[in-house]
């Protein structure tokens, strides 16, 4: 449990991380987090002497092709994600992760064909009819809240049917992305346009730590994942996007009020039934579990 809330607890800050690298455009931000993230990542394998499985996954093109796709969506997420918290925008950015667990539902009934209970259609209906009201109130579509929610829900998907664990994929990831990277920072340095060469010092402190950054939150991740329950993991998720939500509001006095916060009451009605569902299934099945034990 207390992996899980580090590691949310993690990335709810990241809005006061990303704040301080304004300097620095959204797209070189992510250039670099990947490129230290590769960095950090390798070491760690390193460390560890964790390599057998790269030859493995080496042999089987459909696992580098969904790696590579699980790739792309991280980094068009992560993208987007930094654009936007430096464009005052962190709390459309927080609406978009309150949104994913319900698009992931969505998901799950779309591609793998899974069953939806009642309470789980009027979580997602709830949601859908937020983001209708968000969209007429404000005359257009929430498409950061939306594309946020998109991609991540999709990497879940993706990452939900891989083979790989969390620290490998993520391995693989950054490595795939690696080729691409080396020639934007290649060309920008040809350029003389490299952002890290340019930055202060203290800009250049923190796209080298956006590596370990980045990499820490969704190892904690893995780890909290493999030792309790989905139910309560997921109740715990929303500490990230409520923290964001308040650094938003809070520190940098971003609107909120109004339709913008009906539609976000809706959101968070839709993730109360929702989860009140599967905690209600969690503790059923727990107690007739300890019946037959009995």
């Amino acid at each position: 449990m207390l992996y899980a809330v580090a590691c949310f607890f993690l990335w709810g800050l990241f809005p006061l991380y990303f704040k301080l690298l304004k300097e620095i455009p959204s797209f070189d931000i992510v250039v670099h987090r990947l490129f230290w993230s590769f960095v950090f990542l390798a070491g760690v394998l390193a460390w560890r002497r964790q390599w057998g499985w790269l030859r493995q996954a080496a042999q089987q093109p459909r696992v580098l092709i969904g790696f590579l796709a699980s790739a792309l969506l991280l980094s068009g997420n992560w993208t987007l994600y930094v654009w936007a918290v430096n464009q005052g925008r962190i709390v459309d950015t927080s609406l978009g992760y309150f949104m994913s667990p319900l698009f992931s539902v969505l998901l799950g009934f779309l591609i793998l064909k899974e069953r939806l209970r009642a309470l789980q259609w009027v979580a997602v209906l709830l949601a859908l009819g937020a983001v209708l009201w968000l969209t007429v109130a404000n005359g257009s579509l929430p498409w950061i809240a939306l594309v946020i929610a998109g991609t991540f829900g999709l990497y879940g998907l993706l990452r939900k049917t891989a083979q790989l664990g969390a620290l490998e994929g993520l391995s693989l990831e950054t490595l795939m992305m690696l080729p691409l990277v080396l020639l934007i920072l290649g060309v920008d340095t040809w350029r003389d346009t490299n952002s890290f060469a340019h930055a202060s010092t203290g800009a250049q402190l923190l796209l080298a730590l956006s590596g370990p950054v980045t990499a820490v939150p969704l190892l904690l991740f893995a780890q909290a994942a493999r030792r309790i329950p989905l139910s309560l993991l997921g109740l715990l998720q929303y500490i990230s996007p409520t923290l964001q939500l308040l650094t938003g509001v809070v520190i940098y006095d971003e609107a909120f009020a109004g339709n913008r916060a009906i539609g976000f009451s809706v959101i968070w009605l839709a993730l109360a039934v929702y989860s009140a569902e599967g905690l209600w299934r969690f503790w059923r099945a727990r107690g007739q579990g300890s019946s037959v034990d009995a």
